[in-house]
């Protein structure tokens, strides 16, 4: 085992042996039932090496093509100084939102107007065309709400799916995630298609200057602020990250070789585990809904950490202690019996209650290093308030405290196995990246709103770095939107010199 990674050797703590629950014979039955979810240092090692060598495969030229981990080239190779100047439009679809902005930049100030239009599932699963004919609907619509609608500004557009780029404006979608699926897009240059849609409404004009995903975004808009940004991260609806890469360790670049002789690699790391590199992870729930998911066999690292799927995990497993007559005196409801009816957002909630005595970590942005584990609680109560009102919406009135404790440790084993992979992702970067400091900018639901993933990432990352290595979380201020226009910004200003 390499130095930086000796001390995976220390145990995993379960969130039962931190003092969240006292022991019953219920709850050690549940414990058991559970057990599969918590996460071993071997198991862990084992992620750790595989991705590595994912992220590798990735990178090279001739073993791109077998890599599951695809590491794609963005073409960003410069990063904001904090001096960009400009107006700019910038384009944000990333899932059932799509969002029109203009931003304004100023020397490191910058103002912002922006509209939020619905995508609906019809149009997510539909053709492509009217895809892209309802994305020019809107940026028509928000040009004209703002009188622009006869400037050519530059344009920076996120478009948060897997897509191999082949220039700064030119990107092809790989596969579709996040539950879209328009026909005849995959394989095809999504900026082509934008273009295509808005010429045929005649009545905007743009000038696309950079296509990304709201990962790059998230890192361009965390290093517009703090220089020492190099790695970008999205735990959301879906999950990806995005790093600072030296040109001489990327074989599949095709661009110049003029400094900065680095450039932005756009993961895709939620593909990870495709040619069953999470084998030794992965559970039954995890199998299930992979086979039930409108993509089985793809995205298997995403299912397992991200707030599309998280809430369906603790579902099917609330569901089989229910049946096992461990929870609600085996008396469950319509609601929790039927797939996706336990959301995500019910996760953070019921770990929102304060356990005990223990009052709830949030998240902040501070140096990982100082983050510390748990503090010991005392044998008063916990609040259920919150776990309560999630039960309700369930239709399940009958759960007593032992129940709401019980439930609140199925969550708390589901969020900390996702923080703990995500963790050790981040992890891989940094050891490969080397660099003595690194900010990571991070965005998302499950990041922005989960009392504890901050915190359970902070444990796992100190594990896995090398020594002396500082690094910090920095929360994200709109990677997507900001992000993008900064994307168009830096383009702009390197095409000028």
């Amino acid at each position: 085992m390499p130095e930086c990674l000796s001390s995976l050797r220390a145990p995993v703590v379960t969130p039962k042996e931190r003092g969240l629950m006292m022991a019953t014979p219920t709850s050690a039955r549940i414990e058991e039932f559970c057990q599969e979810l918590v996460l071993t240092p071997e198991q862990i090692q084992d992620v750790y090496d595989k991705l590595m060598k994912q992220i590798n495969l990735g990178l090279g030229k001739e073993t791109n093509a077998q890599a599951a981990v695809k590491c794609f080239p963005t073409y960003v190779k410069e990063l904001p100084n904090g001096h960009e100047r400009g107006r700019f439009l910038a384009l944000d679809l990333g899932g059932t939102n799509f969002r029109v902005l203009l931003i304004e930049l100023n020397d490191g100030n910058f103002k912002m107007e922006s509209k939020i239009f619905a995508v609906p599932q019809s149009i997510m699963q539909g053709a492509g065309h009217e895809l892209f004919d309802h994305i020019a609907e809107c940026l028509s619509t928000f040009a004209h709400m703002q009188h622009i609608e006869h400037e050519v500004l530059p344009l920076g557009f996120t478009f948060s799916f897997p897509c191999s780029q082949h220039g700064l404006t030119e990107a092809r979608l790989t596969q579709w995630t996040k539950g879209f699926s328009c026909s005849g897009v995959e394989g095809e240059d999504v900026v082509k298609l934008l273009e295509e849609a808005i010429e045929r409404r005649g009545d905007v004009k743009i000038k696309v200057c950079a296509v990304l995903n709201d990962t790059t975004g998230t890192l361009m808009s965390c290093a517009w602020k703090n220089h020492n940004t190099y790695i970008g991260l999205i735990i959301g609806t879906g999950t990806n990250a995005c790093y600072v890469e030296r040109l001489e360790n990327v074989g599949l670049w095709d661009g110049d070789w003029e400094e900065p002789k680095q450039v932005l690699i756009n993961t895709e790391w939620g593909a990870f585990g495709g040619g069953g590199d999470l084998d030794s992870v992965l559970t039954e729930y995890d199998r299930d809904i992979d086979q039930h998911s409108i993509n089985p066999g793809r995205q298997l690292f995403e299912k397992m950490i991200s707030g599309m799927y998280l809430g369906e995990v603790a579902r099917q497993l609330v569901q089989k202690l229910t049946k096992q007559g461990l929870l609600f005196g085996g008396q469950g409801s319509d609601a929790l019996f039927e797939r996706g009816g336990f959301f995500t957002k019910y996760i953070t909630e019921v770990e929102s209650d304060a356990p005990g005595d223990y009052t709830n970590c949030r998240i902040v942005v501070e140096p990982l290093l100082t983050c510390e584990p748990l503090p010991s609680l005392s044998d008063a109560p916990g609040d259920y308030t919150n776990c309560r009102m999630v039960l309700e919406e369930l239709g399940i009135e009958h759960a007593t405290d032992e129940d709401c404790e019980n439930l609140r440790y199925v969550c708390e084993v589901v969020s900390r196995r996702a923080a703990f992979l995500v963790g050790t992702g981040l992890a891989v970067l940094l050891n490969k990246m080397d660099r003595p400091s690194v900010t990571v900018g991070v965005d998302g639901s499950v990041y922005r709103y989960h009392p504890h993933v901050h915190r359970l990432m902070c444990e796992q990352i100190s594990r896995l770095v090398r020594p002396g290595m500082k690094f910090d979380l920095m929360l994200s201020e709109d990677g997507s939107g900001r992000g993008a226009a900064l994307v168009a910004a830096v383009a702009s200003r390197t095409a000028a010199t």
